[in-house]
């Protein structure tokens, strides 16, 4: 909060949503707010996507800034996305910058991190689909036009909410446009929802919905499912469910159904889409089979490095043979 209202352009609102926390957490809160001058929203608990919305609804700025409680704005944040705006543009809908990389206590570890991961700004759905898009709401700004014509954020995700909502914005015409200048400090933790099986679960959900938007099309030559989205996910959710399998101790293995059932539901999926060659859809099957066995942890541990075996599933990641 304190870099919000420290910038070096003023917001006209500045709004916290508090989404279902406890009520001395809350209490304290609105202590806060009367004390600095920002307005408190409570909601349920509803996840980051429907909070956001709930603050959007209750603002009139043409203009929207996202902050999420682990980062924080780089004192210029407002300033230099405001100017970053292009001028006479109908169809805008939204700016955004480079990030720096900290630790959670805010020790930095990276000053640039988005130019590095990503093509920018964003000018072809392939880019948007085929792999993060490093496109962070605490570090964009957002028209409102733009942001009420699609919808806002979908509540279902609970992570990927950003690139699912970027995605839809682009896919209605309107424009984006990126500055290189530092705008956000992304704190990453280990206790942070990125590394959580409520993270796991809607990057199943947001790979679900990208099938059902961009089925594979023969007649065209557009493989989106085979060659895009199979590609960006597979690695992830096999991964992730070998560890459950193998772990006899922390989150993976506290979690092991929760993992095990997305990868069977993830290829579940894969075996229904018919440009998915038989032979990798009979590899995926062996590794279904040998993670829902009781010698699971035998079977993995035979492979003698852990490199050999994320290499061994980014081979997987070629459907088309």
């Amino acid at each position: 909060m304190r870099s919000v209202l420290e910038q070096s352009a003023a917001p006209a609102e500045f709004v916290v949503v508090d989404d279902g926390s406890r009520a001395e957490e809350g209490a304290a809160l609105d202590a806060l707010a009367e004390r600095l001058g920002f307005r408190v929203l409570h909601t349920q608990n509803g996840g980051q996507g429907a909070a956001r919305n709930a603050g959007v609804a209750s603002t009139t700025a043409p203009y929207i800034c996202f902050l999420d409680q682990d980062d924080f704005f780089l004192g210029h944040h407002i300033r230099d996305l405001s100017r970053a705006v292009p001028r006479n543009d109908p169809h805008f809908g939204w700016v955004y910058g480079e990030l720096f990389e900290a630790e959670g206590d805010g020790s930095v570890v990276r000053t640039s991190i988005v130019t590095h991961h990503a093509r920018h700004p964003k000018t072809d759905v392939i880019d948007l689909i085929k792999g993060d898009m490093f496109v962070l709401p605490s570090a964009a700004l957002v028209s409102r036009e733009a942001f009420e014509a699609v919808g806002g954020f979908d509540p279902q995700f609970t992570g990927y909410e950003d690139d699912d909502l970027f995605l839809r914005i682009f896919r209605a015409g309107y424009t984006n446009h990126f500055t290189p200048k530092a705008v956000t400090v992304w704190c990453i933790h280990s206790e942070s929802t990125s590394y959580s099986p409520k993270m796991a679960l809607s990057r199943f959900r947001y790979f679900r919905k990208l099938v059902g938007m961009f089925p594979d099309d023969e007649a065209k030559g557009r493989f989106f499912v085979r060659d895009m989205i199979i590609p960006r996910f597979q690695e992830i959710f096999l991964s992730e469910a070998i560890e459950a399998a193998t772990r006899r101790e922390g989150k993976y293995a506290a979690n092991r159904e929760t993992y095990l059932r997305l990868a069977a539901d993830y290829v579940a999926i894969i075996r229904d889409q018919p440009t998915v060659s038989g032979f990798f859809k009979w590899r995926l099957g062996l590794h279904l089979r040998a993670l829902d066995s009781r010698h699971a942890r035998r079977i993995y541990h035979l492979r003698p490095t852990v490199t050999r075996l994320r290499a061994a599933i980014r081979g997987l990641t070629r459907p088309s043979r």
